[in-house]
């Protein structure tokens, strides 16, 4: 994911005359946790051989160095991105928040330098979290907080590999160093979901492949169940939206929508039991709570899920090779921004 702590350093030197106390306490904590992450960096290098630091983890910090030798290979961006690592102290780094109204699938977006317009924000101070997605939900907006375990400045900084990533299994890992150098490779200004969806396919199929070369076919396969998982999620996601879409439209009063957010929430859930849940691979989804509808929450989960066979159709439009897929998407995307990053990527799959 992108965060405002890039934000917040690339702003931090003009003015706040124009800013409210709450956006200026808001930058202000995420420059300098980004600041006191940065200056307790230390080389994943020497980490991977320090014979004092666990076997298990100088092992995680081997993969990491191996992963972004062989992003660079494929002709990624990897930069700087994870030759560092640091220890935030917490399970939890941040709380992402996601907001909508109740009436629709419109994300409230933040707007901010370079990075334009960006349907979540995050927030190191949790309780300043919390106390934000209250307001909104006092003015009747849904609203969805989720942690966040890493994130990326886009290779403006060299950002560090943190501790709230190394709970990961190998594949997950792996996938995950793909993901964040991927938005070093591409990104699209206020193009969100194209940018986590993109990087998405990437995580995973580079893992596949990175796996698949050091003779591991276990992994291998398991990076590209992974990765046909999250489609069969985000064609789930895609038919839910459909039906709220119908169903806003019909404009419905006040206690229309309430019985109809709870009515859809049940499809939801009985298809995630049932027919979805026997279409994956790796992931088991148990028995869920019943609850209505929250619009914030989808708008959450669809950032990373957003027409995901679009992506595998250009990798397989590529020969399923990550390499030469990355390379044609950046070439396709060249000066895009919003959302012509998907209206190029369907005219090009059209025949």
């Amino acid at each position: 994911m992108i965060f405002a702590a890039l934000v917040a350093l690339l702003v931090g030197g003009f003015s706040t005359a124009y800013l409210s106390s709450g956006e200026v306490r808001y930058l202000w904590r995420a420059g300098y946790e980004e600041t006191r992450i940065l200056q307790s960096r230390q080389p994943i290098e020497k980490l991977a051989r320090d014979t004092t630091v666990p076997t298990a983890r100088r092992d995680q910090f081997q993969l990491v160095l191996d992963v972004r030798a062989y992003a660079a290979s494929l002709g990624l961006e990897a930069g700087a991105t994870y030759t560092t690592f640091a220890d935030v102290g917490r399970d939890t780094l941040l709380l992402v928040l996601s907001v909508s109204p109740r009436t629709c699938i419109c994300p409230h977006t933040w707007k901010y330098p370079i990075v334009g317009k960006v349907p979540y924000k995050g927030f190191f101070d949790l309780n300043q979290a919390r106390a934000t997605a209250e307001q909104f939900e006092g003015k009747g907006f849904d609203t969805y907080l989720r942690p966040a375990g890493a994130f990326s400045t886009l290779g403006w900084f060299e950002d560090p590999l943190l501790s709230t990533a190394l709970t990961r299994d190998s594949v997950e890992l792996a996938a995950l160093v793909f993901h964040e150098i991927a938005h070093n490779s591409l990104y699209v200004k206020s193009a969100t979901p194209f940018n986590e969806s993109f990087a998405q396919l990437v995580g995973y199929r580079a893992a596949e492949q990175f796996f698949r070369e050091r003779g591991d076919s276990a992994k291998a396969a398991s990076a590209a169940d992974r990765w046909l998982d999250e489609i069969v999620l985000g064609n789930f996601y895609t038919e839910l939206l459909a039906r709220l879409d119908t169903f806003y439209a019909s404009k419905p009063d006040s206690v229309a929508l309430d019985s109809g957010r709870v009515a859809i929430g049940a499809w939801s859930r009985e298809q995630l039991e049932g027919p979805v849940t026997a279409q994956l691979r790796t992931f088991h989804i148990g028995k869920l709570p019943v609850r209505p509808v929250n619009n914030a929450r989808l708008i959450g989960a669809l950032i990373y899920r957003t027409k995901l066979q679009l992506f595998e159709d250009w990798y397989q439009k590529h020969g399923a090779n990550i390499a030469e897929s990355v390379k044609a998407m950046r070439e396709l995307q060249a000066g895009a921004e919003g959302k012509e990053a998907y209206e190029r990527l369907e005219k090009a799959l059209t025949p």
